[in-house]
């Protein structure tokens, strides 16, 4: 794990989920080959189970590795996703959500912590923070 992995954000931000990261970098460096499967991401339910996941790109779309996470879980009776994160193939890293991917972790858990970098830090944020002013789909249902 590099030093810039190692730093925990400071303040009133959580600290960073190490674990969950290297998690993702392992599923990343074993799994993610080709043009197919570009990206890991991997989740901590709130039991403390890990769940990990890996993108499907097709040419007419296809989900993220955060949405396929999102799946993934459920199907593993994991619910409550309190961490996420991405990491990119060929040692690229921890990468951000996509815009979909911000919207879709906060309609399904809205308290999330999402790990992401900043420079050379990584830091564990809440979702709202990635999707300010966000629509929450939660508010405008009936009941």
């Amino acid at each position: 794990m590099s030093a810039s992995d190692q730093s925990d954000s400071a303040g009133d931000r959580a600290a960073v989920d190490h674990e969950l990261v290297e998690a993702a970098r392992a599923v990343a460096r074993r799994y993610c080959r080709g043009d197919n499967h570009t990206v890991a991401a991997a989740g901590r339910n709130a039991d403390g189970r890990i769940v990990t996941a890996v993108n499907a790109y097709h040419f007419t779309g296809g989900p993220c590795a955060e949405l396929v996470l999102i799946g993934a879980a459920a199907g593993q009776g994991a619910y409550d996703l309190t961490t996420v994160v991405a990491v990119g193939d060929q040692d690229r890293g921890v990468v951000p959500p996509c815009g979909r991917c911000r919207q879709v972790l906060l309609d399904y858990f809205p308290t999330v912590e999402v790990i992401v970098r900043r420079g050379t830090e990584l830091l564990a944020l809440p979702i709202l923070d990635l999707l300010p002013e966000a629509y929450v789909w939660a508010e405008h249902q009936d009941g």
